[in-house]
């Protein structure tokens, strides 16, 4: 089989599907170590900037302004590459390469009704997810879709660099604001990536859609709390239950290929030193890091 030189086009559509491809806080690493193999500085700050963009709204990555926590996602993306904070009145870009906001913006907001309810739902939010995550944040914004108005509660907590191994807990919840009673539709996702003795990942969501009665602000608060928290917690119970019970023989089952029996730790410094890249673009990549093993096929 001859080897293939590959065209620019090629190159960035790759590197940017593994970019995107990421785990929920190894963006970076994956960034570092396509540099080593790409070695076009232009190409990758390029690729990575986009990709870094559409990371953070996938993942729900906090960052704080003026003390307060921002989660980044799809909802509060406002074109061109920004994001708006309803706290700050802010418009930015976020650059996730250099952790740093550019091209910051104010801008005034209106303040109905909706608006002063978002700060209370916000408010009963924060008690619930200082008390239950370690590390979380939490963030409340407001919709508006056909002159219905809604409000987004997101909630994201977070284990990175720690052992080999990276966690996400993430959900986001969305009602509408009608008078008497309204639908709520959330979404949990878990995803965590072991990556000492095997490349694991474990992926786990739920959508849900419960009812929520709105007598006025205060109560409407503490109930969606309450909503919050009781489906949560037994999610996490389940998912508990769940992983408790998988046995060796019943994991080895389940994924895609068989864990090693060496029991032995990978020498990378020698497998790296002895690496011979190849590249064919017919059957695709195989791009070996230290922090992670990534098949792309093309």
């Amino acid at each position: 089989m001859s080897l293939k030189i590959l065209s620019r086009k090629e190159k960035e559509r790759v590197v940017r599907r593994l970019l995107i491809q990421a785990p929920p806080g190894e963006f970076l690493n994956a960034f570092d170590d396509l540099c080593l193999l790409v070695r076009d500085e232009k190409l990758m700050h390029y690729q990575g900037e986009c990709a870094g963009h559409q990371h953070c709204q996938k993942y729900s990555v906090p960052l704080f302004i003026d003390g307060n926590p921002v989660l980044l996602s799809h909802h509060n993306v406002v074109g061109d590459y920004r994001f708006f904070d309803y706290q700050s009145k802010l418009s930015f870009r976020f650059n996730l390469l250099q952790n740093q906001l550019k091209d910051i913006q104010s801008h005034g907001i209106f303040r109905n009704e909706t608006e002063y309810l978002r700060n209370v739902v916000l408010c009963a939010l924060k008690l619930y997810v200082h008390e239950h995550y370690p590390q979380g944040n939490c963030n409340v914004l407001r919709k508006t879709v056909k002159s219905k108005e809604f409000l987004i509660a997101c909630i994201e907590n977070h284990n990175y660099g720690t052992d080999c191994w990276n966690g996400l807990w993430q959900s986001k919840w969305i009602f509408q604001i009608h008078p008497f009673l309204t639908q709520v539709t959330g979404r949990i996702f878990v995803q965590a990536h072991f990556f000492q003795y095997v490349n694991l990942h474990i992926v786990i969501s739920k959508d849900l859609k419960e009812s929520l009665e709105i007598v006025n602000q205060a109560q409407l608060a503490i109930h969606f709390s309450r909503l919050v928290e009781e489906q949560e917690s037994k999610f996490q119970a389940a998912v508990s239950e769940e992983l408790q019970e998988l046995s060796n023989d019943v994991l080895r089952k389940i994924l895609r290929r068989d864990l090693p029996v060496t029991r032995t730790l990978i020498d990378w410094q020698r497998i790296l030193s002895d690496l011979n890249l190849v590249m064919y673009p017919e059957l695709g990549y195989v791009i070996y890091s230290k922090s992670v093993l990534c098949n792309c096929i093309i």
